[in-house]
């Protein structure tokens, strides 16, 4: 009997996990680039156990596992502003944090410095570095699809992008970083996205999506209550008849 109550809790907790993951996309949609978590269910251990002569499986419940990142493009707003960098197809801004380790983002709300560097509105570097010369404008800036910046007629440099073999299993840095892992692979150059000045990517949450698998989480999550519930009941009842 206990089992029954080991995996309704067992259940209700991976519920409660789906239940963040969903509160979480939701609390991103109006990030930048940002790409939603999914989260799936897998069985825990079955035993084999003998009830009156019969061997059953009785298994032990489920748990949640996120499954990745949802890698779906985004919808590109248009915002008018020259450093506002939109990525069209797979790929990531690189950029340098005050640690001196690399980042990887799909942000590409970009601004300038003091020094006239590219950095994101947290202050972190574009990779590699590219320095507007001393009073230029935003305004002056044309960044092509290949990535090839110009002041003017000048050449200042090239804005590369750069993907992973496996870029949902890559590692949340806070606000919209992500790092690479041994488990996604190494940053390697990307050529088949191209970039697109004055523009920015939304967030790729589905609401509806999400409230549906918020709604069904929380029925889920009710009736595993209900189970634990039944299932003391039931223990209550057994250990009266032995009294």
């Amino acid at each position: 009997m206990l089992e029954g109550m080991y995996a309704a809790a067992s259940g209700m907790e991976a519920q409660q996990q789906q239940l963040d993951s969903v509160g979480n996309n939701l609390a991103n949609l109006s990030t930048t680039g940002y790409k939603a978590q999914r989260t799936g269910f897998r069985d825990l251990l079955y035993n084999q156990v003998n009830i009156a002569g019969t061997t059953t499986s009785i298994g032990a419940g489920a748990a949640a596992q996120t499954l990745g990142s949802d890698p779906s493009q985004g919808a590109i707003q248009s915002t008018g502003n020259p450093l506002d960098l939109a990525i069209e197809g797979p790929g990531f801004f690189t950029v340098k944090r005050p640690s001196g380790a690399l980042a990887l983002t799909r942000d590409g709300a970009f601004e300038v410095d003091s020094r006239g560097r590219l950095t994101t509105a947290e202050g972190d570097l574009l990779d590699p570095p590219l320095t507007l010369p001393r009073g230029t404008s935003p305004s002056e800036v044309s960044i092509g699809p290949d990535g090839t910046v110009r002041a003017g007629a000048k050449a200042l440099g090239r804005i590369a992008l750069v993907t992973v073999a496996s870029p949902d299993r890559m590692l949340a840095d806070g606000g919209s970083l992500l790092s690479a892992t041994a488990a996604s692979g190494a940053p390697r150059p990307v050529a088949s996205s191209t970039i697109r000045q004055g523009a920015l990517e939304g967030s790729n949450v589905n609401v509806s999506g999400e409230m549906v698998q918020m709604v069904s989480a929380q029925r889920n999550y009710q009736l595993e209550s209900s189970a634990i519930q039944t299932e003391n009941q039931m223990a209550s009842i057994a250990n009266q008849l032995r009294a």
